[in-house]
């Protein structure tokens, strides 16, 4: 057998374990979700976010404590089903004011959409006051579920989700 013919036989071989070392694994043989360090999480990170992305739980351990990494998307989505707004938005003089009961926000605006713009921006600065300052107050620390979606969502997931309350009413009065 020549060189030549030895190396015909040997490509295909080659060939075969080059393209599988070329593809990129894929989640499903992911078995570890479960990290026992943030060393460990750090080393692994595209491993963490890819197992958090397609649903799996997905936990990281740092000295006693443990932490789940939640795809932001599917974490806001998930809120939102969980904690409907209950918004009212209520036609008041010649505008509207929007609010949603139990919360200390409130948006105001000439039209409907102003209201409901207003009421987002509004809640925008609550979640960062929440953020800042507010979490640790006994009256506000409940709300850590609408600061969530707040933090998560775009303005239009926002309004959508203030909008889909059954229990919204528009009141004119």
């Amino acid at each position: 057998m020549t060189a030549c013919d030895q190396l015909t036989r040997r490509v295909p071989k080659c060939l075969k374990y080059l393209t599988y070392r070329l593809q990129p694994p894929t989640i499903k043989h992911v078995t570890t979700r479960h990290f026992a360090s943030f060393t460990d999480a750090r080393r692994q990170l595209r491993l963490v976010l890819d197992s958090a992305h397609s649903g799996r739980v997905t936990t990281v351990h740092r000295d006693t404590q443990r932490f789940a990494v939640v795809d932001a998307a599917q974490l806001a989505a998930r809120f939102m089903r969980l904690r409907p707004s209950g918004a009212v938005v209520v036609a008041v003089g010649g505008g509207w004011a929007a609010l949603l009961p139990g919360l200390p926000v409130a948006g105001d605006g000439a039209t409907f959409d102003q209201a409901i713009d207003d009421l987002i921006d509004t809640l925008r600065e609550y979640a960062q006051d929440w953020n800042d300052r507010l979490l640790d107050a006994p009256n506000h620390r409940d709300n850590w579920d609408v600061v969530e979606i707040v933090e998560l969502a775009s303005d239009d997931e926002l309004r959508a989700w203030i909008m889909a309350t059954e229990q919204a009413a528009r009141v004119t009065s």
